[in-house]
């Protein structure tokens, strides 16, 4: 049985024809089924989608309650038999309810993850390994260039930057679904005490994560509070928002942006970002090929980043390695919430 008897690449992305699903179409097709609800992954318009709890509910919550003609949760772990192909799905690591799928058939496993990482996140459940004959990775950051280190060091130099503009308002841009709540979290892990605000467009995910019992303390929305009762305070906001008129009603703001692309201090510049924060809900060069290699795959297909570069790496190592051109992928747009 060869790999692409079970999984092919076809113009809505790649599908399971023996299974008679597609796995995060660009779009509408008769059943798909989503690794997370990121936008350039979870699209409306299916026949049926099938996907955790939580990616389910926040699709809701993006789309509206008739996103797709019927919807079906899976847990993690649970075995479906679609048509003579077992799927399971596993923890990817990479946002609420996201994760890897695994398909299987006639003896061969092959994973796809969907966006991972492979380091701690107190907001969703940790990436799973799942050792397979046929991996398909990301490569958002496939570069080594990318490694994103210590998210708690990052955090300290928010924390510091507020202890030394007491008098200042420190503006962080966010994508709203993942990465605004683990900030969150990691400014409490910090011992952060204080409220933190959020712009509106956080609000309603932000509080689906506390209805899933994750802790993030004391919030409160921006709208309604003067500019004085924002001086020393943190606000979570899309990326978007920090250029925007929005963000003149706070005392001499600092601009802050978290993502693995603050990396590229070029990139920061060009955006006005006065305070860089490394921190990514990606897997990083570091994260990917130790996660390639431990899957103990012969077969890599790469997909929506840096192909090029994670190719050579595998082909280094005497893997058989190939990009996949998925057009739609990381250009999440919908104000500012791209996935990096």
């Amino acid at each position: 049985m060869r790999p692409e008897n079970i999984l092919a690449l076809t113009l809505a992305g790649i599908c399971c024809k023996r299974g008679s699903f597609h796995i995060d179409p660009t779009r509408p097709v008769e059943r798909a089924l989503i690794t997370h609800a990121h936008s350039d992954h979870a699209r409306a318009g299916h026949g049926a989608v099938l996907a955790t709890q939580e990616t389910l509910d926040l699709m809701r919550l993006r789309y509206g309650e008739n996103f797709a003609g019927s919807t079906q949760a899976v847990r993690y772990g649970e075995a479906l038999a679609l048509d003579g192909v077992t799927v399971t799905f596993h923890p990817a690591g990479h946002v609420l309810g996201s994760a890897q799928i695994a398909v299987e058939a006639d003896g061969l496993r092959i994973v796809a993850s969907g966006d991972y990482k492979n380091v701690a996140d107190p907001t969703c459940a940790p990436f799973a390994l799942v050792r397979c004959d046929v991996f398909i990775t990301e490569a958002t950051f496939a570069l080594p260039v990318f490694r994103h280190g210590d998210p708690g060091g990052e955090i300290a130099k928010l924390l510091h930057s507020l202890a030394v503009f007491p008098e200042r308002a420190h503006l962080v841009g966010a994508y709203s679904l993942g990465k605004a709540q683990r900030l969150i979290a990691l400014l409490r892990q910090s011992g952060y005490t204080n409220p933190i605000y959020l712009h509106g467009a956080m609000e309603s995910i932000t509080r689906y994560y506390e209805s899933r019992g994750i802790a993030l303390g004391a919030l409160r929305a921006v709208r309604g509070a003067d500019k004085a009762e924002l001086a020393g305070t943190i606000t979570i906001c899309p990326p978007s928002a920090l250029n925007e008129p929005w963000a003149r009603r706070f005392p001499d703001p600092v601009n802050a942006f978290a993502s693995g692309w603050m990396r590229v201090r070029a990139r920061a510049r060009q955006q006005g970002v006065a305070l860089p924060l490394v921190i990514s809900d990606h897997a990083d060069w570091d994260g990917l090929t130790a996660t390639v290699a431990a899957t103990g795959a012969n077969e890599i297909w790469v997909t929506h980043g840096q192909e090029d570069a994670l190719v050579h790496w595998c082909g280094t190592r005497g893997l058989k390695a190939c990009p996949l051109d998925i057009a739609g992928y990381g250009e999440e747009e919908d104000n500012g919430e791209a996935t990096e």
